[in-house]
């Protein structure tokens, strides 16, 4: 288990969370340089240019050709929302759980963007919504209830993603939606739709608290009132 933090007290966690609060959100998407050197299928994935990734791939073009940074053509159509392109690489062979050199993937940069159209083209395409993405062994779904992304968070449970995933710091994505999240509705919603999945809410970071403990730090009564449903359930 990868201890990063020392024991602190609760009010002391909080104090170093609020100075990082995007913490678990560290992808790179292609610039401005990239954008200009691109071509072949990455400046048609780019470009939402579906004509020419067709005729590319027909031409021999091979669709998980990686940039220098290892995305893939998919990956740039996710990052750019390009979701004619995403669908249509994806019929053509691109492979729906490449990985960035930053370790994300597809599902997780749709979830980061908030794009469930693209969440859901990469779900019926074969992408795994139970992968272990990025350099903190996260999910998409810790990444989702860290932004309050609720309709994402809906979607990745309806997909079987794991609800009690632990990343390297020890969250799981209850967790990490009351200690990342400021406790407003969409953070409340996605408590609520990640203790209506069954998620575990006895489950302790490497400080020793759970999710419950940190919504009673934080003084956020309506998480509080939805928590307790998940605590004890599960021994």
């Amino acid at each position: 288990m990868n201890r990063r933090f020392a024991v602190l007290p609760i009010a002391a966690v909080l104090a170093l969370l609020a100075a990082a609060p995007t913490l678990l959100v560290a992808q790179t998407p292609p610039g401005e340089r990239d954008l200009r050197i691109y071509a072949g299928l990455h400046a048609a994935a780019a470009n939402g240019d579906v004509a020419a990734i067709e005729q590319l791939v027909a031409d021999g073009e091979k669709p998980n050709v990686q940039d220098s940074r290892s995305r893939t053509p998919l990956i740039v159509a996710a990052f750019r929302r390009q979701h004619g392109a995403a669908q249509a690489l994806l019929r053509l062979g691109a492979n729906p759980n490449a990985r960035d050199a930053d370790g994300y993937d597809v599902v997780t940069i749709a979830a980061i963007n908030n794009d469930v159209e693209m969440l859901k083209s990469a779900l019926a395409g074969g992408a795994n919504a139970r992968a272990v993405i990025g350099r903190d062994d996260g999910s998409a779904l810790i990444s989702a209830a860290q932004l309050g992304f609720v309709d994402i968070v809906r979607t990745l449970i309806e997909a079987n993603a794991n609800v009690d995933h632990v990343n390297g710091r020890g969250w799981t994505a209850l967790i990490t939606a009351v200690v990342l999240g400021n406790g407003d509705k969409q953070h409340i919603e996605t408590v609520e739709a990640l203790v209506a999945a069954r998620a575990d809410g006895d489950i302790k970071d490497h400080q020793g608290k759970t999710a419950i403990d940190y919504a009673r730090a934080r003084g956020y009564s309506d998480m509080v009132r939805i928590l307790a449903k998940a605590v004890g359930r599960h021994t």
